[in-house]
């Protein structure tokens, strides 16, 4: 068969069968076309004369060229896909992808705000004094106090605050429930806010409503996040995640436990914690380099 031919079946698959994305249908289809006009440059047009050691011809050019190794992990993604379709309708017999290895990516350092930045959440004049400035005072309070994920701080019932252990209960992926302490003045705002919000927009089982009494999305906090958050950091990026970032960094630089962190955060493998170690150090260099004398004299 034609390497062509296999692509527009596998076009067709993806599209109409299985109904996915129209990016990542595009997506998919661009690498494949690149891919075969480079078979087309080497002389190859049938799916006969495949091996992988073009796939890692292929790979070397785009890589050679300067090409972000996250793209080209992405095309071997799409050429993996490719080949596990053409295997499993029989038209290909070998795994060749299996003998192909991605580029490394260098590990990026997740973006936090500082500490700084962080303390005017708690002042009072940046929020409006009515119902939805302090809703919004407190959703950022809470995105920082406790590293939820802004899904999960969406779906956080009233029910679900303890205020006599001072603990909330937390829904994450996978329907994992987890429990996160809270402090007493951040226990107290809560309890306020929800008089506030029964007197304001009736009684609702969700602790975060929007203007007419229903459950906020996701898009809501993040809204929120993107109208405050650049009043009062300089951070390269601005999500409800950079709080996420931040709990976890900042209680690292504090001296806080590892795994202690990787339970609060609901996180299913420590490795996946253990990037904010790499931030810490980094800030301790930082540290270094701006405070010590001999760091100081060297620099200048």
């Amino acid at each position: 068969m034609l390497v062509t031919e296999a692509i527009e079946q596998f076009h067709s698959y993806i599209a109409n069968e299985r109904r996915m994305a129209a990016g990542t249908v595009h997506n998919y289809v661009t690498d494949l076309r690149d891919f075969s006009l480079w078979l087309e440059s080497q002389g190859i047009t049938d799916l006969a004369e495949l091996s992988a050691r073009e796939v890692r011809s292929w790979q070397m050019e785009h890589m050679d060229r300067g090409e972000n190794p996250g793209t080209v992990k992405r095309r071997l993604s799409s050429l993996s896909s490719f080949f596990r379709y053409l295997r499993r309708h029989n038209l290909f017999d070998t795994d060749i992808m299996a003998k192909v290895s991605a580029p490394r990516q260098p590990k990026r350092l997740p973006i936090f705000f500082k500490e700084g930045e962080l303390e005017h959440l708690y002042d009072e004049g940046l929020f409006p004094d009515d119902f939805i400035g302090r809703r919004d005072r407190l959703m950022l309070r809470m995105l920082y106090e406790t590293g939820i994920r802004r899904s999960e701080l969406a779906g956080l019932k009233v029910q679900e605050v303890d205020f006599s252990s001072l603990t909330i209960k937390v829904l994450g992926k996978r329907n994992k429930e987890r429990i996160i302490p809270i402090e007493s003045e951040l226990a107290h705002n809560i309890s306020e806010y929800i008089a506030l919000k029964e007197q304001e927009k009736g009684a609702s089982e969700w602790l975060f409503v929007g203007r007419k009494g229903g459950q906020i999305t996701p898009q809501d906090i993040y809204l929120t996040v993107k109208k405050y958050m650049p009043l009062l950091s300089n951070a390269d990026r601005i999500s409800p995640h950079v709080f996420r970032h931040s709990f976890a960094t900042h209680i690292l630089n504090e001296g806080g436990n590892i795994q202690a962190i990787k339970e609060l955060l609901g996180h299913e493998k420590l490795e996946t914690t253990e990037i904010y170690t790499h931030v810490t150090r980094e800030h301790l260099k930082e540290v270094y380099s701006t405070a010590h004398p001999r760091a100081r004299k060297k620099s200048k």
